[in-house]
């Protein structure tokens, strides 16, 4: 595989994960505001712990959704410590979204159902964001095997001569 088509094989594995990140956190978010807005109409509960509510509700949810969905080729050894960091960052990611809803709330005084809910969403995308990265960098960490294995193919395609190359794979 050229350098090229490594990149490639790359950039499509991405955005396959992106997709299903995104597949799962869109159904997050779906939980994540009805739980909010079901709290938020039907009790006294202070808008921005009952987003706070509604986050913890997406957060498990999307755990299962990761772990068995997005992130169902990673490593499954260390399960106490992918959920023990899947709740830590969580949590930060908790206190973006949160921090942007107080902010809005309770420092600009801008708390209508429309208010409140565009900064629920404004603080779910830029959690969003944290979470992506540190839920692939640290939590769902890749099996080594995988990286291996397309290093060793990138570099057995770039030692391969150009003959065998326009040849194509031979059989045997």
């Amino acid at each position: 595989m050229s350098e090229r088509g490594a990149l490639r094989t790359r950039l499509d594995l991405l955005a396959r994960e992106v997709a299903k990140f995104g597949a799962v956190g869109a159904f997050g978010l779906v939980v994540n505001i009805a739980v909010s807005n079901l709290i938020w109409r039907t009790t006294d509960i202070p808008v921005v712990r009952a987003g706070l509510m509604g986050t913890i509700v997406a957060i498990l949810f999307n755990y299962i959704g990761f772990r068995y969905w997005t992130y169902r080729d990673r490593d499954k050894t260390g399960r106490a410590r992918e959920l023990t960091l899947f709740l830590l960052f969580s949590a930060v990611g908790a206190v973006i979204e949160t921090g942007i809803l107080y902010l809005a709330t309770y420092g600009f005084g801008w708390n209508s159902p429309v208010q409140s809910n565009a900064f629920k969403i404004l603080g779910i995308s830029v959690a969003t964001l944290f979470r992506f990265w540190s839920y692939r960098t640290w939590v769902f960490k890749a099996l080594p095997a995988k990286e291996a294995v397309l290093n060793a193919e990138r570099f057995l395609e770039q030692r391969r001569p150009a003959d065998d190359v326009a040849r194509g794979p031979v059989s045997h």
